[in-house]
């Protein structure tokens, strides 16, 4: 998993990922995939096993778990609770969920999407870079369903728990996600072209995308361009944006045709979500972002001073980089 450099300022949050695998060290550690050595099988989900949680609350509002005194039993179990009346989702549909989340053994809360801060979690449906308590527990599901999730260790954070959510690798894990709705991938329509004089830019698979630089030297000031422009709702401070992006560095005067990446969400198989403009992320993010229209496809150009200064991040960029994203703008909440 590369390291999100755009995130490197982000405050630590409840992003339900699996955790582990070679960038243990980055500021927020759970959006890294399994390691693969620490790895166990995923056991079969089955509908009900005993004893079970009970759950309470209306759909849209935050769940009341129950947990019960005897031990779990050790299996996966996906149960529907009120199913939608909504689509089925499907393997690889990217669907965006509200969640409240227990450990059994201790009770002790987890999260929840409904809690001051939270926002609802993006889960692409089967995904292997998702702990399988939510990638498999969406899929087959239908919109506007509440699902109940017991999950052993092997289908939650593994062996190795989530330190940063106070799991440990024994711990089985109690979810209530409520299935809200299916969201693009990408956005569409066609692209706006750019001068000469920045970068070009190709995205028009669900890839990263491939991101030209000219010779001549970076502008010294943020250009953020819109190259499609979205029809949704206006970005506002404070809210969570979910977004695809790409990442490279414009390196002036070396006369390569095109910059080399050096992160994107498209690598981490689910896109990336983050407060936005208050300070969460960089600052060429937030003065960027905050103000577009959801749907928006935005090119970012951020001079060192909006982005990592005088500071290097490890070897990938050296210190007073200028950076160029290519941003897809795919919901606000």
């Amino acid at each position: 998993m590369r390291r999100r450099f755009a995130a490197l300022l982000i405050v630590p949050a409840l992003v339900l990922t699996a955790c582990g695998g070679e960038d243990s060290k980055k500021t927020d550690d759970s959006s890294s995939p399994p390691d693969k050595a620490a790895a166990t099988a995923v056991p079969k989900p089955v509908d009900s096993a005993s004893p079970l949680p009970t759950v309470s609350g209306g759909a849209g509002k935050k769940a009341t778990i129950a947990v019960p005194k005897k031990d779990p039993s050790g299996k996966f179990v996906i149960h529907t609770l009120s199913e939608g009346s909504g689509a089925v989702v499907k393997k690889n549909d990217l669907v965006m969920a509200d969640f409240t989340g227990k450990v059994w053994k201790s009770g002790k809360d987890i999260g929840s999407s409904f809690d001051k801060g939270g926002a609802p979690q993006l889960i692409t449906a089967g995904s292997k870079t998702i702990i399988p308590a939510f990638a498999d527990a969406v899929t087959g599901k239908k919109i506007g369903s509440r699902v109940l999730v017991v999950a052993p260790p092997s289908a939650a954070f593994g062996s190795q728990g989530q330190q940063q959510l106070g799991v440990t690798g024994k711990d089985t894990l109690i979810f209530a996600l409520d299935i809200k709705k299916v969201i693009p991938k990408k956005v569409e329509g066609t692209q706006a072209p750019t001068s000469s004089d920045l970068p070009q830019i190709k995205a028009d698979k669900e890839a990263p995308a491939t991101i030209s630089v000219p010779k001549s030297d970076p502008p010294k000031k943020l250009v953020d361009k819109e190259l499609i422009q979205g029809k949704g709702a206006t970005v506002k401070k404070g809210q969570t944006v979910y977004m695809q992006y790409s990442g490279a560095a414009w390196k002036p005067n070396e006369g390569k045709a095109s910059a080399t990446l050096f992160d994107s969400s498209w690598k981490t198989g689910t896109p990336f979500q983050t407060a936005i403009g208050e300070g969460a992320v960089i600052k060429g993010w937030d003065q960027g972002i905050v103000g577009k229209k959801v749907g928006s496809r935005v090119m970012l150009v951020i001079p060192p001073e909006l982005a990592y200064g005088d500071k290097a991040q490890g070897t990938t960029l050296p210190a007073k980089s200028t950076l160029v994203f290519v941003v897809d703008i795919l919901a606000a909440m």
